[in-house]
């Protein structure tokens, strides 16, 4: 093995040691494999998307892997008792919602005593790095803890280096290609003076320079030394990559992004293997520098680290054990949400539905649990007003250039690529763009050269005073409508402009996807919708999942234009697919603040009725979601208000979003019309009698439903443990890189997931985390065989990540799927 050239002679012993290590072994090197590959994606501030952070962990049962965390990483995927005590005595959970559970999961222990529980938990033992058994006797009240600075450390390396325009970036472009990132890390950090001062360690450096110079003898050196075999090695990897899980989930970001466009087969590099080297460099540099400069300390420490060692496989399953009681109180609150929602779904159904006409208007909304509500009013408007959910994106497998860019932004769900690059721009909307980027660039040029420093900051400041006072006073929404007067459409990888036949095609299988293909109205709005905050650089979170982060604008207006292209609808008849001529598609945007309905390319196409049925809808939409926001809902300003709090800068809680989701319906909108599901249901429409292969449930399910899985666990792990799998106080956050992720403060790791803002109101949580609940109107055969030919969907039931239940939509009977039959829910 190669040591730094710079190895002192005084370290020859650790040399020779890391002399004497061998190569990986395919045991160790599947173990590594596995922690890498344990880390699920974030996505960046621009285009932030909800994502479960345990997508990547699937393959294993729910409750293995919450002890898995729980015993590596302290993070919890379960409510504290005090939570489900308070559940019970307000009789939300009840004595049959317990033993129903505890049947169902076979559990026999006790566990209604949740004091016990609570004792039971607070004895257990966790993993400890050699970072953490070393601070255990460092002398913290004048030195400061070696996990908050390696922590620190990676950190802020990591932002330096990932960020197009940070400060590593120069040294990254001349430096040859083939170097990892450990190796930049160890370039940087021999040059750092300033660990070993702030440490209280004079002689720390030295260490750094008896790293070896490659990832793999790194690792081999750290297996050699610390004397991890292959069976444990899994687990203190992924203890190492939970350290620093913010900056783990933006790699595995980038490796995500590299897989959608890679060929069959190919595999790019990734840089997380790399990261975890960092990591594990310093619980080397540890390792070695206090077996050479603290011998006293050094024989109790290999004590220590044997024994954690030799204890880390039974501590997951003592962590199972121990969760087992909990497991019982969440199966049971789970049921208490499900059975009511069961019972209105089979009543709604054997309800003799009414006779209604033809509709008039048909609204198109996306499944976004915000619809719900404003879909309802709409529908009481006038019963000439149907209402249908569909995924925000409306079928478009889109990335958008706006005029004047280089970058695209796509505009799909997270899952997918993008197939088409659609580009937009006014006549002299190019010019104008390129001169806004133009100017922009330049600004932070100047405002990043050293020179410029306190002048860029005292001089902005002094610019921006006047307007901050004014959005402090007269604070106001304001949403610029996007430049779509003209529009091209090119196919993304061949650059090719699509023809008539590609557009025709494109139309009629969203037609079809949507269910319009039978009937349709007079007027038919595509509703998309819209967040507007200010200074929340989570805004994107609150936008549409379904479009990558991004409001629906894009997708709607672009439909719409495609949809009554009447060369588009020429050929769509000569198939057999005729939309009517007097029918118009118009684009909406569904303001999820103030529940206003936007119509951004104008009101003309809807008669002064049908713009009073959607004032009207959006105004009693507001009315029931006021005192939610701690509104009054009776005040006659109440717009004007909701209005005002999106443009405030400093309101932390604009809105709720979808805080409290908790099922999936796809079924024909008569069976959820009867029924207020408190805005707590994804709503898509589907009717499996128009799908005879049923191509359209399997979409549904590989897409929309996971989409709203991933939705679901984010919330659900953000209030389980906002510590760790949240971002914790937004008032405290700094942007990272214009738009990699936040800080809570100025350091610490990278902090992926929602501000504890977005889920709780100061008192209370906002956000019940329960498991998706996904009800498919559909035939059990056609679900079951679904299921089975996608691993993503056979992982996520058979490990109980969701529930799987089968709708009757003629009868009313529910089935649940578990153990891969179908039974009494």
């Amino acid at each position: 093995m190669t040591i730094h050239e710079h190895t002192p002679q005084a370290l020859d012993r650790q040399a020779a040691m890391a002399e004497e290590s061998v190569s990986l072994t395919p045991a160790h090197e599947q173990a590594l494999d596995r922690a890498c590959e344990s880390v699920a994606p974030t996505w960046p501030l621009d285009r932030l998307i909800a994502v479960s952070p345990f997508w990547n962990m699937r393959e294993q049962a729910a409750d293995t892997v919450s002890a898995r965390l729980s015993a590596l990483g302290n993070i919890q995927c379960l409510m504290p008792p005090s939570h489900y005590l308070g559940r019970w005595q307000r009789g939300e959970i009840t004595g049959d919602h317990l033993t129903q559970a505890a049947q169902r999961l076979g559990y026999r222990g006790g566990y209604k005593n949740l004091l016990s529980v609570v004792d039971g938990l607070a004895r257990l033992p966790h993993w400890h790095n050699i970072s953490d058994l070393v601070d255990a006797r460092r002398d913290r009240q004048h030195k400061m803890a070696w996990r908050d600075e390696i922590t620190h450390q990676i950190s802020q390396f990591c932002a330096a280096y990932f960020q197009e325009d940070g400060p590593l970036n120069a040294g990254r472009l001349n430096a040859p290609a083939d170097k990892t990132l450990y190796q930049h890390w160890l370039d940087t950090t021999l040059k750092d003076r300033g660990i070993a001062i702030l440490m209280g360690e004079p002689k720390l450096r030295r260490y750094f320079e008896t790293l070896p110079v490659s990832d793999a003898e790194l690792l081999e050196a750290v297996i050699a030394e610390l004397d991890v075999d292959a069976q444990r090695l899994h687990g203190y990897a992924q203890a190492l990559l939970l350290d620093i899980n913010g900056w783990a989930a933006w790699v595995a970001y980038q490796d995500w992004q590299r897989a959608l466009t890679a060929s069959a087969g190919e595999r790019g590099a990734s840089d997380m293997r790399s990261l975890l080297a960092i990591r594990l460099a310093w619980e080397l540099v540890l390792w070695r520098y206090l077996h050479h400069e603290q011998p006293e300390q050094a024989d109790q420490l290999s004590t220590q680290w044997q024994r954690e060692l030799a204890e880390l496989p039974g501590q997951v399953e003592r962590h199972r054990k121990a969760q087992r009681p909990l497991w019982v109180w969440q199966v049971a609150s789970e049921l208490a949400y499900q059975q009511p929602l069961n019972r209105a779904l089979s009543d709604s159904i054997r309800t003799p539905a009414l006779t209604v006409p033809s509709p008039e208007m048909q609204a198109v909304f996306c499944i976004d649990v915000r619809s719900e509500p404003l879909r309802r009013a709409l529908e009481r408007q006038s019963p000439a007003i149907q209402t249908l959910g569909f995924a925000g994106f409306f079928g478009l497998p889109l990335e958008y250039r706006p005029a004047g860019s280089a970058m695209a932004q796509p505009h799909l769900p997270g899952l997918l690529a993008p197939k088409v690059t659609l580009t937009s721009g006014a006549p002299d909307g190019t010019q104008r763009a390129a001169k806004r980027l133009n100017w922009q660039a330049r600004l932070q040029e100047w405002s990043q050269s050293a020179t410029a420093t306190f002048t860029a900051v005292e001089t902005g400041g002094l610019l921006y005073a006047g307007k901050l006072l004014l959005r402090s006073l007269s604070p106001k929404a304001s949403r610029a409508s996007l430049h779509l007067e003209q529009l091209t459409w090119h196919w993304r990888d061949s650059g090719e402009a699509l023809t008539l036949d590609d557009k025709v095609q494109l139309a009629r299988t969203i037609l079809d996807a949507m269910g319009l293909s039978e009937h349709i109205a007079r007027r038919v709005l595509l509703v998309g919708h819209a967040s507007h905050s200010s200074n929340n650089p989570h805004a994107a979170g609150l936008e549409c999942g379904a479009c990558g982060g991004q409001s629906g604008e894009v997708s709607v207006r672009a439909l719409a234009r495609l949809l009554n292209d009447p060369a588009v609808r020429e050929q769509l008849a000569d198939g057999g697919l005729v939309i009517p001529d007097h029918s118009r598609f118009v684009p909406a945007l569904h303001h999820t603040i103030t529940d206003r309905i936007e119509l951004p390319e104008g009101e003309g196409p809807l008669s002064p009725t049908e713009r009073q049925w959607l004032a009207q809808a959006a105004e009693q939409a507001r009315r029931a979601r006021a005192p939610a926001l701690g509104l009054d809902g009776d005040r006659t300003d109440l717009a004007q208000v909701l209005d005002r709090r999106g443009a405030d800068w400093s309101q932390t809680r604009p809105e709720w979003g979808l805080a409290n989701n908790a099922s999936f319906i796809a079924a024909p909108r008569h069976v959820t019309a009867p029924i207020d599901l408190e805005g707590r249901s994804f709503m898509h429409d589907y009717d499996w009698r128009t799908d005879p292969d049923f191509q359209r449930l399997e979409l549904i399910m590989t897409a929309p439903m996971v989409v709203a899985h991933w939705i679901n666990m984010q919330y659900n792990s953000s209030t389980l443990d906002n510590r760790k799998l949240g971002s914790g106080n937004k008032v405290l956050h700094n942007v990272v890189g214009g738009h990699i992720g936040v800080f809570e403060g100025n350091g610490g790791d990278l902090r992926i997931g929602l501000p504890l803002q977005s889920l709780h109101d100061g008192e209370h949580w906002r956000h019940e985390p329960l498991r998706l609940s996904a009800y498919l109107a559909a035939p059990t055969e056609a679900i079951e065989a679904i299921v089975a030919r996608h691993e993503m969907l056979s992982s996520l039931v058979a490990n109980d990540w969701l529930y799987l239940f089968a709708l009757n939509d003629d009868t009313g009977e529910i089935l649940a799927y578990r153990g891969q039959q179908w039974v009494a829910p």
